[in-house]
């Protein structure tokens, strides 16, 4: 019978060995073995879908993929060491010398490095082109764009993209939507449904949920997931199979989870929204967000980051998080406990400051990934804290 994908989220499994387990044990092995030679040709013809060794595929790691492209809608999907190894590998294997990349210009600190420091290297160029003004993205376009990349939710400033737009140009075009779908994981929004032909996610964060362990992934389309486990396969950001075991359990609670973050999350917004020490607050699910609705339109909830810009800029940012007894200081998200951060001088510091004024982040900003504690706990925290500014 036909499944809804978070029930296949959850019940998706490794075949079961003739121990006949109820949960998936661990394949902690580098490589697998064959009955006679010709199995053993034929696996590394391609003939066969046979595991060879761990850096190529394992059953953990591919339980996992399994289950994030039932998520996702997806035909086939690549599993990673981090988000980062995703990420660039969605660059390098499907980008070449002379070719153009089309970028949002909000995006993760790390990403802007790999695409401003080490795609040129490579004969890659770039186009940043602004989240508040979509109708000069088709202008930017060039002969050889190849590519547009972006973040909806950006990352820290919560912007919102249009991916029915951006979709549309793409196919208009030919070319490869590239979504990382990180903040919203893939309960919340699919962005292969509006037209995305990959989504890449950091699983160190919403997927794993509780802080313990890194990996990366990339679902889409086949012939383009084939190019990227090639690239893969040859320079090794495999995922460790431990890693790939707990996120695949991982995902047997992210629906739930997600929602309880979200609502947290939207219990925090509406409170502080008007509190005299914040010049702003941006929440995907508040009216007063900008693209307020494009998030309703194409996110099933406003997922668990908030943010909000602090009157008095990067000293009152500093002296808040000093202030903080209960949430944590983290260059993390996505946890069960409830984070801060202050972008300007953590994960966005290496960003000239024209560029992150350019993206909305501001001296003050303050990113809040919201937790699974007592939306009041968290609350509490947060109010005793701006209160000392």
């Amino acid at each position: 019978m036909a499944l809804d994908p978070i029930t296949q989220a959850i019940r998706i499994q490794t075949e079961r060995t003739s121990q006949m387990e109820h949960s998936t044990p661990l394949f902690l092995t580098s490589s697998f073995t064959f009955e006679d030679a010709e199995n053993m040709r034929a696996a590394f013809a391609d003939e066969t879908d046979d595991n060879i060794y761990s850096r190529f595929s394992n059953p953990n790691v591919q339980e996992f993929v399994d289950k994030m492209c039932a998520l996702e809608g997806a035909e086939a999907g690549f599993a990673t060491a981090s988000g980062m190894s995703a990420v660039f590998a969605s660059f390098m294997a499907l980008l070449k010398s002379g070719d153009h990349l089309l970028v949002c210009n909000s995006i993760f600190g790390s990403t802007h490095t790999v695409i401003t420091k080490y795609l040129p290297r490579y004969g890659i160029t770039y186009t940043y082109v602004s989240v508040d003004k979509p109708e000069e993205w088709e202008a930017a376009i060039q002969p050889n764009t190849k590519m547009i990349y972006l973040e909806t939710p950006t990352n820290p400033g919560l912007d919102i993209i249009d991916l029915a737009f951006v979709g549309e140009l793409a196919q208009k075009h030919n070319l490869i939507l590239n979504v990382d779908n990180c903040f919203a994981t893939p309960v919340n929004q699919k962005p292969l449904e509006f037209g995305a032909h990959l989504s890449v996610h950091s699983a160190t964060k919403w997927i794993d949920g509780q802080g313990r362990v890194m990996g990366g992934v990339v679902v889409g389309k086949k012939e383009l997931i084939k190019e990227i486990y090639l690239f893969c396969r040859s320079t090794g950001p495999a995922m460790s199979p431990f890693n790939a075991w707990v996120l695949s359990k991982s995902l047997e609670t992210l629906d739930v989870r997600m929602e309880r973050h979200a609502s947290n999350a939207l219990a925090v917004a509406k409170a502080l929204e008007n509190y005299p020490a914040i010049s702003w607050l941006k929440y995907p699910y508040l009216p007063s967000h900008p693209q307020y609705d494009i998030a309703r339109k194409q996110m099933k909830n406003g997922g668990g980051i908030v943010c909000f810009e602090l009157k008095g800029g990067l000293e009152s940012g500093r002296a808040f998080l000093d202030n903080l007894q209960m949430l944590s200081l983290t260059a993390n998200l996505g946890d069960t406990r409830s984070i801060a951060s202050h972008p300007a001088s953590t994960t966005h510091a290496k960003l000239t400051e024209e560029e992150r004024l350019a993206v909305n982040i501001t001296p003050g900003l303050i990113r809040i990934s919201v937790g699974l504690e007592k939306a009041e706990d968290i609350l509490g925290d947060i109010t005793q804290a701006l209160g000392k500014l």
